[in-house]
């Protein structure tokens, strides 16, 4: 534990006095794990991935909704899928994520080995315009951070198969561009959803809550 300390305070030195507020306390054998991964990959995240502020929120909605299953669209090599699952952990939840990459998706299984949460994840290679279609109901949680062009392809597709209470999530919803645009209309104006933004990054996340 003493070992553990000083690393933890080496890791506040090395990464700014941000870092503190940026990861959840650490408590469990896994806590450890997962932190002493994430701290040492910093910086090394920059292939389509999130920054941490990001992979923060993500990990605050699925502890605060206690979601259960949820489901990423664009794994890249992992960041993302890591603060899912690490929250995933102590909701008793799974997390099924689609990487259409096979260079990433390889990447990513060996990322998720070395931050202890493979047996949190169902990694799945193929593409998400073809899989997504063809996923059971029931998710409480979805992550999208895929082709912009199709992200209001994903949410109508999903929007039926998340439960209530269950939560839409989009990256990089800052872009100007006309398919973010729409997707951003769309889900603003739907009936069913409340739609709020996360804007701790430069990329921002929409939030899109079931009623």
């Amino acid at each position: 534990m003493k070992i553990f300390r000083l690393f933890l305070v080496f890791s506040l030195l090395m990464f700014g006095q941000n870092v503190g507020a940026q990861f959840p306390e650490v408590k469990s054998d896994l806590d450890k794990k997962v932190y002493a991964f994430l701290t040492e990959q910093s910086g090394e995240w920059q292939d389509m991935n999130v920054p941490v502020s990001d992979g923060r929120i993500l990990y605050d909605l699925v502890i605060q909704g206690n979601y259960k299953k949820a489901l990423e669209i664009g794994t890249s090599t992992g960041h993302s899928a890591i603060w899912i699952a690490w929250a995933l952990s102590k909701t008793g939840g799974k997390l099924v994520t689609i990487e259409i990459e096979k260079e990433r998706y390889l990447q990513a299984m060996r990322n998720f080995r070395k931050a202890g949460l493979f047996s949190y994840i169902d990694a799945r290679l193929g593409n998400a315009h073809e899989l997504v279609p063809m996923l059971e109901a029931g998710w409480d949680f979805v992550f999208c951070d895929a082709d912009k062009w199709w992200y209001k392809n994903y949410f109508t597709t999903l929007e039926n198969k998340i439960v209530s209470g269950g939560c839409f999530t989009a990256h990089n919803v800052n872009m100007q561009s006309s398919d973010i645009r729409e997707f951003k209309q769309y889900i603003q104006n739907h009936p069913k959803f409340v739609t709020s933004y996360k804007n701790e990054s430069r990329s921002g996340i929409s939030v899109s809550v079931k009623k």
